[in-house]
């Protein structure tokens, strides 16, 4: 494992603190490189912030959104905004200044605040794909089963249980639980701020929070996408004409649409974070770079920028909501009764 608290032999080598003999060695970056650097990533954070605002405003204003679904796509994106706005920032001096000059107990913060985020959006999405297997494959019982109080409950327990492993895990250090002697000798160093795990801690905490989730998520969409296809069968075989029929094949359309724009963010979520979770339980074994951590901890961060792109993308009551608020129509009277569902 590398040696951050080497002796200074070279003319060279850099440190984050010249005054510290503790301190951290710096990677100056040329200015050719940093300067498109920041450009791409201050980009990234002012798409992710105004994206997932949009979102968080349009369905917090509009009564016609406020449905189980949307309140935990609301739950989703308020985790996206607050990624963008609390933790991608500092990451962004960090990656490019190598050193983090804000002080032990805000790089815990930070720390804790990443997998709380990480962790809520992962459990946010879990909870999503229940309620799209009753939307879809329960149609009947979902009105009773997925109520707006259990949609509370569920987004209750998701952040309790991403703030109870965020900041638990780091402020207790139960990151380092077992390996103290060999982190505080071999990896701490003033200017770092990396979250360095072991081998138990990063096999937990990635199977816990990443691994068995994803896998129920994929289980879950797979299982919805096969009745769904068994039930559009059935609807086109029994070539009804009748207008609750009718009515009954649109909202069927509605939901499967839906349920494919979730899946696919979900699937992004999973493409984006794997490599650097796939890492994470490697990292405590063999030596991975520390320029290749920070590229997939970057794209697994920039899941949050795409999110608010797909729905854009998908839904046409997203892009009508953009055009209300971007032109400040919300303000008018009665806008959050505004019709999103009409051409």
């Amino acid at each position: 494992m590398m040696n951050y608290s080497q002796p200074r032999t070279s003319q060279n080598l850099h440190f984050c603190y010249e005054s510290s003999n503790k301190s951290c060695p710096q990677y100056i970056y040329s200015m050719a490189v940093r300067v498109p650097l920041y450009i791409f990533f201050a980009a990234a954070i002012l798409l992710t912030v105004f994206g997932n605002l949009l979102i968080i405003i349009a369905i917090a204003h509009f009564k016609q959104l406020h449905t189980p679904t949307n309140f935990l796509v609301l739950s989703l994106a308020i985790a996206d905004f607050l990624l963008g706005t609390i933790t991608m920032p500092p990451s962004m001096v960090q990656t490019l200044e190598t050193c983090w000059y804000l002080g032990n107990l805000f790089c815990k913060f930070h720390n804790s605040t990443a997998v709380t985020l990480c962790t809520a959006s992962i459990l946010n999405l879990s909870f999503i794909s229940i309620d799209r297997y009753y939307a879809v494959c329960q149609p009947l019982q979902y009105q009773t089963k997925i109520t707006n109080c259990v949609t509370l409950v569920m987004i209750l327990i998701c952040w309790s249980l991403s703030v109870l492993t965020g900041f638990g895990m780091v402020f207790l250090e139960l990151n380092i639980w077992g390996i103290e002697d060999f982190y505080y000798e071999n990896i701490d160093c003033v200017g770092g701020c990396t979250l360095f795990q072991s081998f138990a801690s990063s096999f937990t905490s990635s199977t816990l929070s990443f691994y068995i989730p994803g896998f129920i998520m994929i289980g879950i969409y797979r299982k919805i996408f096969l009745i769904a296809k068994r039930q559009a069968r059935s609807i086109q075989a029994s070539g009804c004409h009748k207008a609750n029929s009718e009515r009954s094949k649109t909202q069927s359309k509605m939901e499967r649409k839906s349920t494919k724009t979730l899946a696919i963010v979900m699937g992004v979520f999973l493409s984006c974070w794997s490599p650097f979770f796939l890492c994470n339980i490697i990292y405590p074994v063999f030596y991975i770079s520390p320029v290749l951590l920070d590229i997939l901890v970057w794209i697994g961060y920039l899941n949050s920028t795409f999110n608010p792109m797909i729905y854009a993308f998908f839904y046409s009551w997203f892009r009508k909501a953009f055009i209300i608020i971007i032109f400040c129509k919300i303000y008018q009277p009665n806008s959050s009764r505004t019709n999103l569902f009409t051409n």
